[in-house]
């Protein structure tokens, strides 16, 4: 077992936040170590060596097609598939929008709970926004995913999967635009990232080590959201992993963030900014800060003018987000004179802003509402 796949042990008096109990998923080698997987295999009978092969169809390849493994002999491809790759997810629904370019995906995993993944193709790069939980804990009020409750927390290959998928319709041509990859990877769909930690770190090492051990991506092209769950982001500086670390604020004041996002009650907002600036410091890589705008809730000019002060001088960067509201939700997107105003009292306190180009509000967009639908 790998440093990083050994369980953390909450601190006293740390909240801890556990899934219901369901049945495991499938072991995938995804789940594995490269040393696992030989383990695995021999423990077949088999030349260790078939470990790497595998694996090298799965990540370099994208094909788990065992009949057209053609460099293991036929007699043991299935005892292989078996072991190493067995089926993670169904796809139950695919919606398209921007011609094509923005495929949102509904996935059942094995024991029926349900995910979603999001390939956003761009003239410049591939984004796939991926899930790590089946529903989210953490309870924010204007988020679909939170308000319908967590189910369970996804496993290590579960979460690579949904890459390997996108990254699989690219390559066959299916998303137009001509055959491509995958360049960005974001940890912004249902559930809280950091409340699975285990399983995270397991993917992000999985989807940055080089083939055949992963899918040999720049770290710096991934970025992992959280609420703030500051040991959590404590522990992810020290990974020695130099991805983004993206904090969902959403509120410049305590008093408005313990109502959007409840856990702000256990980590107040200089604790949690503290924790990013500390991130920033170890993996000199710049915050996101996430804010979504909500209509007279917190577009207010004055907290615009609070967030530059809280922000002015650290390695940061704000990313506005026009809220994709749910359906029969009272929380709606901001007007977009107070958004234009929103910005230029950021960019006036000296902070970099962009706000978020919005995509696939025709498919459902906002994370969960297609699981919800179904």
């Amino acid at each position: 077992m790998a440093d990083h796949d050994v369980p953390r042990r909450p601190a006293p008096g740390e909240l801890t936040f556990t899934a219901p109990r369901r049945s495991k998923p499938p072991r995938h080698l995804a789940d594995l170590t490269a040393a696992e997987r030989r383990e695995a295999v021999a423990a077949l009978g088999l030349p260790a060596f078939r470990a790497d092969q595998v694996s090298r169809h799965y990540f370099a390849r994208l094909d788990a097609d065992a009949s057209s493994w053609s460099d293991i002999p036929a007699a043991q491809r299935d005892d292989l598939a078996k072991v190493l790759t067995p089926p993670l997810m169904t796809a139950v629904r695919e919606l398209t929008a921007d011609r094509g370019t923005t495929r949102k995906t509904l996935w059942r995993l094995h024991d029926g709970a349900l995910v979603e993944s999001v390939l956003m193709r761009y003239p410049d790069r591939v984004t796939m926004c991926v899930s790590s939980q089946a529903g989210c804990g953490m309870n924010c009020p204007f988020c679909a995913t939170g308000q319908a409750g967590l189910t369970r927390n996804m496993s290590t290959a579960e979460i690579v999967e949904q890459v390997v998928a996108g990254a699989r319709q690219l390559a066959a041509g299916d998303v137009p635009g001509g055959p491509g990859r995958v360049s960005n990877v974001v940890f912004m769909g249902m559930g809280e990232p950091l409340a699975n930690y285990k399983a995270v770190v397991g993917a992000l090492h999985r989807l940055t080590d080089k083939a055949p051990g992963g899918l040999g991506m720049s770290a710096r092209g991934i970025t992992v959201s959280t609420v703030g769950l500051v040991p959590r982001i404590k522990d992810l500086a020290a990974e020695g992993l130099p991805v983004t670390l993206a904090v969902s604020l959403h509120a410049p004041d305590d008093e408005l963030r313990d109502t959007l996002v409840p856990v702000n009650t256990r980590w107040k907002i200089s604790e949690v900014l503290d924790a990013a600036w500390q991130y920033a410091a170890a993996t000199k890589r710049r915050v996101s800060i996430e804010y979504a705008l909500i209509k007279d809730v917190n577009d207010q000019a004055w907290r615009a003018d609070l967030l530059a002060k809280r922000l002015r001088g650290k390695l940061v960067h704000v990313n506005l987000i026009p809220l994709n509201p749910t359906p029969g939700s009272k929380w709606t997107a901001s007007r977009r004179e107070d958004e234009r105003e929103f910005v230029r009292r950021l960019e006036a306190g000296g902070v970099a802003v962009t706000v978020r180009d919005t995509r696939g509000r025709e498919i459902d967009g906002a994370c969960g509402q297609l699981a919800a639908a179904e």
